[in-house]
């Protein structure tokens, strides 16, 4: 038994003498392990901090800088477009549109205890057209009520309304009825000058038609971005705003229409339309010598302030510059000045004129097929005579004429500063030289295509002596300094001011020269004698000397005459003496009787002129004497 013990214990003590012994060991792997596990976590810390330090440094700069600072895009309005006189046209400006959800109608008691008895309470359609269309004052209430019934919700009724009515339209206080707020433009004319100006589209901002369409790049301000700081509970730091930052520039956008011109021009053509009954009209006035335009209006027009309530879109195209006619009678100065300059005729050349000449397989006759007899030049244009006109142009060869039509840029822009201007059409060489007929309808105005702008332009070289020039809107930007930037408007203007052209509107007066200035001052004297004692005598001013010329040219349609369709026409250059000024009017298919461009066109030209006299304050010459013979259209 002893040594049995003794044998355990000795094992006992050599199992403790061993663990003894590992137990170094043990701890000291322990500690390396743990060591090796810290090692680790340092590199795979160290080697974090170098990736997002370096590695993804941009990325998380761009994180915290957006989430310490905010950028602003400010709206920035477009510039003010004036007149010459520095009436305004066009601005920005807060403005209200309405929509109307009939689903939510409902009206407050006191409007409900003033209903009509011919309108049920619980009939609120009805009841909110009644209320409403006074306010609006386009519209009757039975309109609107059909319009509320058409649609349940989201109704578009105006895109713009002024505050007056919006103050009344709150004072209401009827549900659904919803004023939204927001920059605009505004027009203050209204449609005075719509034909000119054109509109801006409320939710994206950008032109539609006329200037505000094709000089968008003048009108239109460069835009704004402010980076601002931030605390960190979001709030702006006004100390990191710079004072100019929110400054923007005060140029505007100058035209040289006279507004009250254009008015009065206006109120004279929609006289005659009405009285014959006219599809629609046009009133052009350009300064001859620099191509600026007066006025340019065209009817019908329609309010920039409500385009959405336009149902005719052909209102928005500008017929001045976007419709072909054939000019007529009013295309006979031209063909006149052309025969002079070629040296074919003179002043004093005298022809037969028996009232019809045949041409070709085709007989063609005056206007109202009577003769004439022998008349000079001047008395083929008092009395518009067709047959004195085809004798006169057939003394050119027909290769030389045509050259000489050429010369007048009719297939070329005039260069107008507005949008959707068409090119003038005549017939190929080959079809003008092929037969006498041509030229002989081109002689007095009919066979070629012409815009009433072009036309303008034409006469505007009688007017000058002899140039083209080309008819504008635009005489520059101007800012509340006086300082002016003159340019001349392309289809691409650089957008930034002190960027824009130099181009002054003198270099537009060193144009193509198309007559001598013999010829021109010449052909003005003959157009003279229209106005003192020919077709044109509804134009005459007493004291002053007018030329013109009538036209009542018939409309053609896919290459065949409409029987008794007719533009009438008047053009007049005024004064005789110092001649300044272009003035156009036409009636396009008045229907009253008797209608001519010496009874429709030329009375709206003499109300216009005398507006101008008014405006410009011409004073009179006296009193002329010229040989009295009988006036015809």
């Amino acid at each position: 038994m002893p040594s049995s013990r003794s044998h355990q214990q000795r094992r006992k003590l050599y199992r403790r003498k061993k663990q003894a012994q590992l137990f170094p060991t043990i701890l000291r792997n322990r500690l390396i392990f743990i060591w090796v596990i810290f090692l680790l976590g340092l590199i795979g810390l160290a080697a974090r901090v170098f990736f997002l330090q370096i590695v993804d440094y941009d990325h998380l700069k761009a994180i915290a800088q957006s989430q310490h600072q905010v950028t602003l895009r400010p709206y920035i309005p477009r510039r003010t477009i004036v007149d010459r006189n520095g009436d305004i046209l066009a601005l920005d400006r807060i403005t209200y549109t309405l929509y109307v959800h009939p689903i939510g109608f409902g009206l407050p008691q006191d409007l409900l205890e003033t209903l009509p008895e011919a309108i049920a309470p619980d009939d609120l359609p009805k009841a909110v057209a009644h209320y409403l269309a006074p306010i609006l004052g386009d519209t009757s209430p039975n309109d609107l009520e059909a319009t509320f019934r058409r649609q349940r919700s989201g109704i578009l009724l105006r895109p713009s309304l002024d505050l007056a009515q919006v103050n009344d339209i709150r004072r209401l206080r009827i549900d659904g009825l919803e004023l939204v707020e927001r920059y605009g433009r505004f027009y203050p004319q209204g449609s005075t000058a719509a034909e000119i100006t054109g509109y801006v589209q409320q939710d994206e901002h950008l032109g539609q038609a006329g200037i505000e369409l094709s000089q968008e790049s003048l009108i239109q301000r460069e835009p704004i971005s402010l980076n601002l700081r931030r605390n960190a509970r979001g709030a702006i730091l006004p100390g990191d705003l710079q004072a100019e930052a929110m400054k923007y520039d005060d140029w505007q956008l100058q035209l040289s229409l006279d507004t009250p011109l254009q008015e009065a021009a206006r109120q004279a053509l929609q006289k005659q339309m009405q009285a014959y009954k006219a599809k629609r009209g046009i009133v052009i006035v350009m300064d001859a010598q620099s191509g600026e335009l007066l006025s340019l209006v065209t009817e019908p027009n329609y309010d920039p302030n409500n385009y959405g309530q336009v149902k005719d879109f052909s209102v928005f195209k500008n017929w001045a510059v976007a419709d072909l006619y054939e000019p007529g009678s009013t295309f006979k100065p031209i063909n006149v000045a052309l025969a002079l300059d070629a040296g074919v005729i003179t002043p004093n050349t005298t022809f037969n004129d028996p009232g019809s000449i045949q041409v070709g397989p085709h007989r063609m006759k005056n206007y109202n097929g009577a003769g004439n007899g022998v008349i000079d030049v001047a008395g083929i244009l008092r009395v518009s005579s067709n047959v004195g006109m085809i004798r006169m142009m057939q003394q050119l060869p027909r290769n030389d004429y045509y050259d000489r039509l050429q010369s007048l840029k009719l297939t070329e822009l005039t260069g107008i500063d507005l949008p959707g201007e068409v090119a003038g059409t005549l017939k190929s060489r080959e079809k003008f030289t092929a037969s006498p007929v041509e030229a002989a309808v081109n002689s007095f105005g009919q066979g070629l295509t012409v815009t009433p702008i072009k036309l303008v332009q034409l006469h505007g070289a009688i007017a000058n002596g002899g140039t083209l020039v080309r008819p504008h809107l635009v005489k520059g930007l101007f800012n509340s300094q006086g300082e002016a930037q003159t340019v001349t408007p392309k289809a691409d203007v650089p957008r930034n001011p002190q960027q824009l052209a130099s181009d002054s509107i003198e270099a537009d007066k060193a144009g193509d020269r198309i007559f001598s200035p013999e010829v021109a001052q010449t052909v003005l004297e003959m157009m003279e004698t229209v106005v003192a004692d020919g077709s044109g005598e509804k134009a005459k001013i007493a004291g002053y000397r007018i030329g013109g010329k009538t036209g009542t040219a018939q409309k053609a349609l896919n290459g065949r005459y409409i029987p008794g369709a007719y533009i009438t026409s008047f053009v007049s250059i005024f004064p005789v003496d110092n001649p300044r000024y272009v003035v156009f009017a036409a009636a396009d298919e008045p229907t009253a009787p008797n209608s001519f461009g010496g009874t429709v066109a030329a009375p709206v030209v003499h109300d216009v002129l005398q507006a101008l006299i008014s405006r410009e304050k011409i004073p009179p010459t006296g009193p002329i004497d010229l040989p009295k013979t009988s006036p015809t259209n």
